[in-house]
């Protein structure tokens, strides 16, 4: 699983010293001058230097701003300037489960370290995120109506006015989906709440909020009978992919337990029922995982036993192709087994072509390059585990400097 060793690096920069160079004075002699070293800093143009940070990763981008004050502009004051920037690969966000404040480490895969990062604005490790082109969404588990919204590279950050639907409910999914080009983003939380004294009955709601205007607005809702929802949705190529849950009895193992729901998020429909349209899932899953990889909607679920299908005995990835499930690889036993014991349920997540896989016993972290489908695990994380019963978890962001809340 990697090496033992790890380096580590704080995330913060905004404190970071800065050495002022003065200016070369033209007017030295030159004995003087000639003991002099000229930097490459100093003959080039703004925009030159600005080409050359493009082309480093996001944590030599974030240390070069403590170069010198010309460098520290650079970096900070010059948003636009990362637009250009050649593309980073998600990193993973790792801490552990507790009631303390949540700080961990993020891993960078470009670079195989390991970073010490005080995420900004989370509270809770039993917070809901959400994450898309350099933004991280949050949403309170305790106040479901408090969604914040930052980029933890930056550490800009603004609370979204408050969601409708309450400050509760049974079941809340979130996702957030960020554009590159305007930088707006759209903010989707899916609700379910039983019907009181119906047990199969659930009230399924869609709320949407949309940066440009600043508003919710809640365009959709369905009455499921037989099914409820969870906490697992993703925008992926502009739909609302929501997972949810049989709440009867299955009478035999093929049966499924999750299906998959899609709501069109540029038409938004209002009157037709989405669980008839509903897809099922490719096999009996004990859980199910959606991330957008590059506007592919990929679906990592843990396999059931055929016996006894909420025991893991595997894990599968596939992709959805014309509402038909396409398997894209089953993690090898070897890498199964190396997490040692992998609970029924895991986290995972993603970007890009890049899949992480976590079990939530271990610190161990696992990656799955999507395009050229190998498997590999991480540096060894620095998060040790200190007790038995100690859990683990986390989540990816891609590490942009350009984008702000």
């Amino acid at each position: 699983m990697g090496s033992a060793e790890w380096e580590l690096y704080p995330s913060s920069f905004i404190g970071a010293q800065v050495i002022d160079y003065g200016p070369i004075s033209g007017d030295m002699d030159d004995d003087q001058s000639g003991d002099l070293a000229v930097s490459l800093d100093a003959v080039l143009p703004d925009d030159l230097l600005e080409k050359v940070l493009s082309l480093l990763p996001v944590a030599s981008v974030i240390r070069s701003g403590s170069v010198c004050k010309r460098w520290h502009e650079i970096v900070h004051a010059r948003r636009q300037t990362w637009r250009k920037m050649v593309p980073q690969k998600p990193w993973y966000f790792m801490f552990t489960c507790s009631e303390e404040l949540v700080s961990g480490f993020a891993y960078d895969p470009s670079l195989r370290k390991w970073y010490g990062f005080d995420f900004p604005c989370i509270e809770k490790t039993t917070w809901s995120t959400s994450s898309s082109s350099g933004l991280v969404c949050l949403m309170d588990s305790e106040d479901r109506s408090r969604i914040l919204v930052c980029n933890p590279i930056t550490k800009d950050w603004k609370r979204l006015v408050d969601a409708p639907g309450g400050k509760s409910a049974d079941y809340s999914a979130l996702a957030i989906s960020a554009s590159r080009a305007s930088h707006q983003y759209m903010v989707a939380v899916a609700r379910c709440n039983q019907v009181p004294s119906e047990y199969y009955q659930w009230e399924f709601t869609i709320h949407l909020y949309e940066s440009e205007i600043n508003t919710w607005v809640s365009p959709f809702t369905e009455l499921l009978t037989g099914w409820r929802g969870g906490d697992e949705c993703v925008i992926c190529d502009g739909v609302l992919y929501y997972l949810v849950y049989s709440t009867g009895l299955l009478v035999n193992s093929n049966e499924h337990r999750h299906c998959l729901l899609m709501y069109d998020l540029s038409t938004r429909p209002t009157h037709t029922s989405l669980m008839s349209m509903a897809i099922p899932v490719p096999c009996p899953l004990t859980c199910g995982r959606l991330m957008n990889l590059s506007e592919r909607l990929v679906l990592v679920g843990g396999i059931g036993k055929q016996d006894r299908p909420g025991i893991i005995k595997g894990i599968g990835i596939w992709e959805l192709r014309n509402k038909e499930w396409h398997e894209v690889a089953r993690m090898p036993h070897k890498f199964f087994q190396g997490f040692g014991e992998f609970d029924d349920v895991f986290a995972s997540c993603g970007a890009d072509d890049l899949i992480y896989i976590q079990s939530y016993g271990s610190p161990a972290l696992l990656t799955f390059e999507l395009n050229q489908k190998l498997w590999k695990w991480s540096l060894k994380s620095p998060v040790s585990k200190r007790f038995p019963l100690q859990l683990f978890t986390g989540f990816s962001f891609e590490p942009r400097l350009d984008i702000a809340s």
